[in-house]
């Protein structure tokens, strides 16, 4: 999104349930209550789920990357001046954005893989960028069955949006990838996650590299 009224549009949706579930699932996969390391936030999009984060770990900091400019820029004004100490946001395309680490504690995702032309250049950046304890948590849309499907679920979880942001869900839901393609791509990385469909719309991925 490079559109600056689409991406506010986007940042004053209602993602309350999905990205909430997002964070308590990451904390789950995190299992340390008072993590203080270096996070990479892939996609950051307006910010939301790295605010959200920086807020559960307090002592923790976020280098948080996406590619649209207008993303960034939103996601910088609306962040707190507590919190701009510890979010460093980057504007960058994978896979050629430079990262001021050479490897992070945690690196997490949230829809981002599904934006992705080659999805394999995801899976490279987190292998470039972690290491041995390394935490992955990834969470993604899946593609539905059909274009019925697609739009029953814009119906129902997108109803009350505007309609840029439900033509956009729609087209995400399109682009996003089956459970078995994510499967495979995983393998080809030779990641070690563990890969599970906790919606009838949202992939969860997570593991620890090896």
């Amino acid at each position: 999104m490079e559109d600056r009224d689409q991406v506010i549009a986007y940042a004053k949706a209602d993602f309350e349930v999905p990205h909430g579930h997002f964070i308590e699932r990451l904390k789950v996969a995190l299992g340390n209550p008072d993590f203080a390391g270096v996070a990479l936030d892939l996609g950051c999009g307006p910010g939301d789920i790295c605010r959200r984060f920086a807020e559960a770990y307090p002592q923790s900091r976020t280098h948080a990357v996406d590619g649209a400019k207008a993303m960034i820029d939103v996601a910088e004004e609306s962040l707190s001046p507590f919190l701009q100490k510890r979010i460093h946001f980057l504007l960058g395309r994978l896979p050629n954005v430079v990262l001021p680490n050479p490897y992070y504690d945690i690196i997490y995702s949230n829809s981002l893989l599904h934006h992705l032309h080659d999805p394999l250049t995801m899976w490279q950046v987190i292998k470039h960028y972690s290491r041995a304890g390394t935490r992955i948590v990834i969470m993604d849309l899946l593609r539905p069955d059909s274009i019925e499907s697609a739009q029953i679920m814009v119906d129902t979880y997108a109803g009350n949006e505007p309609q840029i942001l439900q033509q956009d869900f729609y087209n995400s839901l399109l682009a996003a990838f089956s459970l078995e393609e994510i499967r495979q791509q995983i393998i080809d990385a030779g990641l070690p996650l563990d890969i599970e469909q906790i919606s009838d719309r949202h992939v969860f991925i997570s593991g620890i590299i090896a």
